[in-house]
């Protein structure tokens, strides 16, 4: 051109408004680069499947040599297996209903077990001998201590007529009745540990609800160190309901919890008819249950911690309602 300008070929387009991140993409990381064994087209990735089948093929090959477990072993459905010395001989000593009782031979010279095996002969318990290998597969490798005992489901008592036996015992002894209940405790370790303070102190019983709470298994059984065979459990359908029935009945409810309006050690509601109620290990009290609760009780810790165990808390109770109950009686009397 005359005035020396360039002139664009045609059709060649130059830079127009919003192409500047046509491309991108092909500036971005694409990560971290897969370990070998984890890139499907490398040899250790081939190795790697290699090694997995040989692995799986010699836990198949361990399995088949694994004798089968015989037919006469299989627990009943809906039947529990209770294992060790000192929880086997609590439960027979108590006598729940057995429906077997399984032994391995190389411990039948144990005292404790020799007990074991009279009283399941006595009440008409089959024994049956087992090894030591097949109670471990029966149990699924908890310490069983060379013993077992098979118990049917646990028959739970009727919180209703638990009240009325409680009643009718405190007009006997003179002595308040005293119930526990759990609201929505999960853990069975924590539903034993309760279990066996309650008995330790003499509580009536034990109220748990239906739904979102351990029932009484075999772990239970173990925990509680037989006082599932001597303290009756109620399981109800609606806690909330059934704390309003024992409230009509003169029942005081006491919920347990951190921010309570009393120390427990200064409980005056004590010495009347009670039921002690404990929350779930995380949430603690559920809304409706405290609402139902004449008072809230509070156990004094150190600020290091900000809460108790279910089954600590539920002990600690315990103990100072019977220690309280105790002390106004030795007053009374001293007046």
């Amino acid at each position: 051109m005359a005035d020396g300008r360039t002139r664009r070929p045609k059709g060649k387009k130059g830079p127009t408004k919003g192409t500047g991140g046509h491309n991108r993409n092909r500036l971005k990381g694409r990560g971290p680069t897969p370990k070998a064994e984890d890139r499907v087209y490398h040899k250790a990735h081939k190795a790697k499947l290699a090694a997995e089948e040989k692995a799986r093929r010699e836990e198949a090959r361990k399995a088949s040599r694994t004798p089968k477990l015989r037919a006469e072993l299989a627990i009943a459905e809906g039947h529990e297996l209770v294992v060790g010395r000192n929880p086997v001989l609590e439960a027979v000593r108590a006598g729940i209903p057995l429906s077997r009782v399984f032994l391995a031979a190389s411990m039948t010279s144990d005292e404790r077990l020799q007990e074991v095996a009279q009283r399941a002969t006595a009440s008409g318990t089959r024994l049956v001998e087992v090894s030591r290998t097949e109670l471990d597969r029966m149990c699924g490798g908890e310490t069983h201590q060379g013993v077992g005992i098979e118990v049917p489901p646990y028959a739970y008592a009727d919180a209703e007529e638990l009240a009325d036996s409680a009643d009718d015992r405190s007009s006997a002894k003179d002595v308040p009745p005293l119930f526990i209940a759990l609201d929505s405790v999960t853990d069975p370790h924590n539903l034993g540990a309760a279990m066996r303070s309650a008995a330790a102190f003499n509580a009536d019983g034990v109220i748990i609800p239906e739904r979102r709470a351990a029932g009484v298994n075999a772990t239970v059984w173990k925990v509680s160190a037989g006082a599932a065979a001597i303290l009756p459990v109620a399981r109800v359908t609606n806690l909330v309901r059934t704390l309003q029935d024992f409230k009509s009945r003169g029942y005081f409810v006491v919920g347990l919890d951190g921010g309570g309006d009393v120390s427990i050690e200064n409980l005056e509601l004590a010495d009347t008819p009670l039921v002690l109620v404990t929350g779930s290990e995380g949430k603690g009290l559920a809304r409706l249950t405290r609402e139902t609760c004449d008072q809230i009780a509070s156990i004094p810790i150190s600020a290091r911690m900000e809460s108790l165990n279910a089954a600590v808390a539920t002990g600690i109770a315990l103990y100072e309602v019977a220690r309280l109950r105790a002390h106004r009686v030795e007053g009374g009397a001293g007046e």
